[in-house]
């Protein structure tokens, strides 16, 4: 029993109250998002649209999934994290709702495309919020436990949105917008505003005095000899940083191989989709039981190193297809990258929150967040080529793609370190001042 507790202080002990607010949030969130999952069969089954058609509705979504990062970021840092999380958590209740009973493929596809911008606002606000209020020294096992909330909330999507689109498609829209609406009003009832309030540097000081010791190439932290956060530029051209995004969408690009080239690859091997379905299920299960023990495995351990070890993995994992004919190559190589992935979830977020000044949280998040769609694009457009013209060897470029990644961290990551301890030197650690 005492080995439980211990177990469950070292993965969820110590945060606070509004951290579990946003969790519940999120995870209501992502239980309920699941009529997307089904666009493009509703579109071919009920509204009679091409394939072709179809897939450019669904890419009308991503797209609009792109601005809503950034849009989400820049009005988390302004608005307010509170604030910008209510309103496109409603705003998407509504336009699924319109997405419900619009009959007109064009007018179908500009509200997929509204409705991937209200989808991807909150993630930056999200992060945003829960760095602003967990202790920096438990902020690791927080983005542990946000990224298996999201993975446990796709998982009962799937599920949910299997049964209801054979019910109903109508439904399937419904009860999306009204667990939009659960977690709007959750989040308005139970989490605080959270953003720090501004401050200005020391009385007396100037700009340049107040942005000395710095590294070269940060940008002067938020709130230190300047009265207003810069915008997207600061995170645009913050040489550390990029790196580190660039990195990130790297591993974005290899992930993405799951949904988009291994499908393509097993059906080559002559494997059904079932056997495709079998292997992506065992990546959700591994995920939902296994990621509550990754902040035993990685505390106290630097995080480049783990982000190298994570990303090797994947390269191994993803490699391993090169020589796979059989459904149990498959399952095996699904658990090395998938294991991989786990170990990456918490120290990625954690760097990204280390890199970004105060005040300028949301916006970083929200470059960072452009991995993801942009990997979206590039893993099927050019994986797709490769797959043609390379065939097995394909496996070998995303591995080798992988392990220049990983030695890329191990390169980058001291001076990320660096930066990180010089900016903690200069900026004594403040209470978070939560507004309202």
């Amino acid at each position: 029993m005492r080995g439980l507790r211990r177990w469950w202080d070292g993965t969820a002990g110590g945060l606070p109250a509004t951290f579990w607010y946003l969790w519940a949030g999120l995870l209501v969130n992502r239980a309920g998002a699941f009529a997307v999952l089904f666009l493009s069969l509703y579109l071919t089954a009920a509204r009679g649209a091409s394939e072709s058609l179809a897939g450019a509705v669904v890419g009308a979504y991503g797209a609009g999934g792109a601005v809503g990062v950034l849009l989400g970021g820049v009005l988390a840092d302004r608005w307010g994290r509170r604030a910008t999380l209510v309103a496109a958590h409603l705003a998407a209740a509504a336009l699924m709702v319109g997405l419900a009973f619009s009959r007109h493929l064009a007018v179908i596809a500009a509200l997929a495309a509204l409705v991937g911008i209200a989808h991807s606002m909150p993630s930056p606000a999200f992060v945003a919020a829960i760095v602003d209020v967990v202790p920096e020294h438990r902020r690791s096992r927080a983005f542990n436990l946000q990224f298996w909330a999201f993975n446990l909330g796709m998982a009962v999507a799937s599920l949910l949105a299997g049964l209801l689109a054979e019910a109903s498609f109508l439904a399937l829209f419904l009860v999306d917008a009204a667990a939009t609406l659960a977690a709007a009003a959750l989040i308005a009832w139970k989490v605080p505003e959270t953003l720090p309030r501004r401050r200005t540097g020391p009385a007396g000081s100037s700009p340049a005095q107040a942005g000395a010791g710095r590294t070269a190439g940060e940008p002067v932290a938020a709130g230190v000899g300047r009265s207003r956060p810069s915008g997207l530029h600061t995170a645009l051209t913050d040489r550390t940083f990029l790196v580190f995004v660039g990195l990130t969408f790297v591993l974005a690009v290899l992930t993405m191989q799951t949904s988009t080239i291994m499908p393509l690859a097993m059906r080559a091997d002559g494997l059904n989709p079932s056997a495709y379905g079998t292997v992506v299920a065992l990546g959700g299960a591994l995920i939902v039981v296994g990621q509550l023990f990754v902040p035993g495995l990685i505390d106290r351990r630097r995080a480049h190193r783990v982000l190298a070890l994570s990303t090797g993995l994947l390269a191994v994992g993803f490699g391993a297809l090169a020589v796979a004919d059989q459904l149990w190559v498959y399952l095996a190589a699904a658990v090395v990258w998938t294991v991989g992935s786990m170990l990456a979830a918490p120290p990625n977020a954690q760097i990204n929150a280390d890199l970004a000044p105060p005040e300028l949280r949301a916006r970083y998040q929200s470059v960072f967040y452009l991995t993801f769609p942009a990997a979206s694009f590039v893993a099927p457009t050019l994986g797709g080529v490769s797959l043609q013209y390379l065939g097995e060897r394909h496996w070998l470029v995303v591995a080798a793609l992988g392990l220049l990644a990983a030695g890329g961290h191990l390169l980058a990551g001291p001076s990320r370190e660096r930066r990180v301890a010089a900016r903690r030197v200069a900026t004594p650690t403040r209470a978070s001042q939560p507004v309202g």
